[in-house]
């Protein structure tokens, strides 16, 4: 195969699909490291999200409009705008076909095109969703929302529920469940409230150390548990959902489960063009090797974030350690040598317990800790939970976006 890999000191057309925190911060860092290149973004949104706010907007912490500015506000300069959608690839002749029909190429491309939501897999979801108490904070208008049912809550049962599916941020279906019920208690509705937990996963937390604070933090809250299942219908003028797997029994059955307010994480998978594109996996990711970044069948093509086909939380701190790597690998394949750079699966989880106290979950690969600070991280802090608040969005927007780290 033919591969066109132009000489390092050569002109360099890389080409970028997305314009997240993956995309954004990785044409930022390359802008500096390889001096240049012509990078092009393809991204057709005018807004950019900083998403793992919406959690605490859910709970009142934090205001909406604080976590959206404008694409162009964020996007690196010099870096060329092409504001289309991707809708196919043609990597045999280095080209991407956009919404329009036309075609856009390159040197070497990076898909970082995050994930798709899929609200509509639900039935009946979508028309419950901003009214009937049913409520989610991985939108960022229904974030808003949360809070209101949240404040509004007047005692009865609260439904958290968290897909079969790989998500962004898998703890958010927690943090905005222990935030709820810490508001509930302060509020008075503890005695008058009960929440339950509804997942699709196999256990609370898959790394052990953090696991076992969080078994204590549903306890503490008196949370039902049901593991297995996952919601296939929401009925909001009746109050209904719908649950099908084993819960707490054996054998699989469906679940009809009453509530007064239900809060929903939906399923989540790859983008349509994506899943159904040559460069993509048996799940319909982007087919990388996991420690590399780097494409599994053609040489010029990496990707990163929520849209690879990695076994690793898909969070904002995975990205942040995944574009050096990408970034170095990628000068490697321009001077024709091997990928050196190694990522070694390092994810981190923010875990919200209440107001005022958070877990800062670290792990890589192997689901070992990987702790930044010198102490037992699987305990619940005040300045883990005000690093979550204050530091983090700081640095989001004025270091990691930009390049800076």
């Amino acid at each position: 195969m033919d591969i066109r890999v132009p000489n390092l000191k050569d002109m360099k057309s890389i080409l970028i699909l997305g314009g997240g925190n993956a995309g954004i911060s990785l044409a930022s860092r390359m802008k500096k490291e390889i001096p240049g290149a012509v990078i092009s973004i393809v991204e057709p949104s005018e807004v950019h999200y900083y998403q793992p706010a919406w959690t605490l907007v859910g709970a009142g912490i934090y205001r909406a409009e604080d976590t959206v500015r404008s694409m162009s506000s964020v996007m690196p300069s010099g870096v060329k705008w092409i504001k289309k959608s991707a809708i196919d690839f043609d990597p045999e002749n280095q080209e991407i076909i956009l919404n329009d029909n036309t075609r856009e190429s390159y040197d070497y491309l990076i898909a970082a095109v995050g994930l798709k939501v899929n609200w509509e897999s639900i039935k009946g979801l979508q028309d419950a969703l901003g009214v009937h108490n049913v409520c989610s904070i991985y939108d960022y208008k229904l974030a808003s929302y949360t809070y209101d049912c949240i404040k509004n809550f007047k005692g009865g049962k609260a439904v958290f529920t968290q897909p079969h599916t790989p998500v962004k941020c898998g703890g958010a279906s927690q943090k905005i469940m222990y935030l709820a019920a810490d508001y509930f208690r302060k509020h008075g509705l503890g005695a008058k409230s009960k929440l339950e937990f509804w997942s699709g996963g196999t256990r609370v937390f898959g790394v052990e150390k953090y696991e076992n604070t969080l078994k204590k933090v549903i306890e503490r809250y008196g949370i039902q548990t049901y593991f297995k299942v996952k919601l296939t219908e929401v009925d909001g003028a009746n109050k209904k959902a719908t649950f099908e797997g084993f819960g707490h029994d054996k054998k699989e059955q469906v679940y009809e489960v009453h509530f007064d307010m239900l809060h929903v994480v939906p399923p989540q998978g790859p983008p349509d063009f994506i899943a159904q594109s040559s460069i993509a996996d048996a799940q319909g990711w982007v087919s990388v090797d996991k420690h590399t970044l780097q494409h599994t069948k053609w040489p010029n093509i990496f990707a990163l974030g929520d849209c690879a086909g990695i076994p690793v939380s898909r969070t904002g701190a995975s990205i942040r350690k995944q574009v050096p790597v990408l970034i170095q690998n990628l000068k490697d394949v321009m001077a024709g040598k091997t990928p050196t750079a190694q990522y070694n699966g390092y994810a981190s989880c923010p875990l919200i317990t209440g107001y005022g106290k958070l877990v800062l979950a670290e792990f890589d690969y192997n689901l070992n800790p990987q702790e930044t600070f010198p102490f037992d991280q699987s305990k619940e802090r005040w300045s883990m939970f005000m690093l979550k608040k204050y530091i983090l969005p700081w640095l989001y927007w004025n270091r990691i976006l930009p390049g800076k780290m």
